[in-house]
């Protein structure tokens, strides 16, 4: 990939999986004894990525420690967020403002990030590349996720993203986005939603369509029927 930098969105307080995330940071937490991410580094790792930066802010302590423990071959940098917990957009620009890349992958781990994702997230780089545009969401029909109660985000037609009354496409976790688009923002709490809105105004926002099962910890209540496949 030509991509040289990962972004993995951590520092979330993962309420709607409440208790268990009392204690456990929601990208701690396991599926199949492996945390959710560890199974997401290890599709970065697989894709050719060796620099990963992750932000922290809730249980932050925990994720470090457990980023120590493992013997991943990427080189992370850790970006606490400090007192003030940012936000998806805030949080992608404060990692940004770490790295001299232009151009990034981001992930939020909430997602089950299994081996079938690789050949869909290159063959979303070569679009990327290949329209020159400046973000690009993953996006899934919601009739192949296994949380049958997500309502779609998005509606997807050659390869523009749209919103309307009826939306038919979630948003996976996962994008490609340029430093260009965040020009106009400054480190501060606000939503990557924001930026997004921003960009469907201007039919600037692209997508990429995965025909993989979309799992995704949603709520306490999916969690416990993904421990149960």
């Amino acid at each position: 990939m030509k991509i040289d930098t990962a972004l993995i969105l951590c520092a979330g307080f993962g309420k709607r999986l409440n208790p268990i995330t009392l204690d456990t940071p929601k990208p701690l937490l396991e599926l199949n004894n492996v945390a959710l991410l560890e199974t997401c580094i290890n599709l970065i790792e697989n894709l050719g990525i060796r620099k990963i930066i992750i932000n922290t802010f809730y249980l932050g302590d925990q994720i470090s420690s457990f980023l120590r423990n493992k013997n991943f071959i990427s080189k992370i940098k850790i970006i606490d967020e400090g007192k003030n917990i940012l936000d998806t957009g805030g949080g992608i620009l404060n990692m940004i403002n770490h790295s001299n890349e232009n151009n990034f992958l981001v992930f939020n781990p909430d997602t089950l990030w299994h081996k079938d994702y690789h050949d869909e997230i290159v063959k979303m780089e070569e679009l990327y590349y290949s329209k020159k545009v400046e973000n690009l969401l993953l996006l899934v029909n919601k009739n192949l996720s296994f949380d049958k109660n997500l309502n779609g985000d998005f509606n997807l037609k050659n390869d523009l993203i749209s919103k309307e009354d009826k939306n038919y496409f979630i948003y996976t976790g996962c994008q490609i986005l340029s430093k260009k688009i965040f020009i106009n923002y400054k480190v501060e709490n606000f939503s990557i939603t924001r930026v997004w809105n921003s960009l469907i105004e201007k039919k600037e926002l692209f997508g990429f369509e995965s025909y993989n099962d979309f799992y995704h910890l949603t709520d306490l209540k999916t969690f416990k029927k993904l421990q149960d496949l």
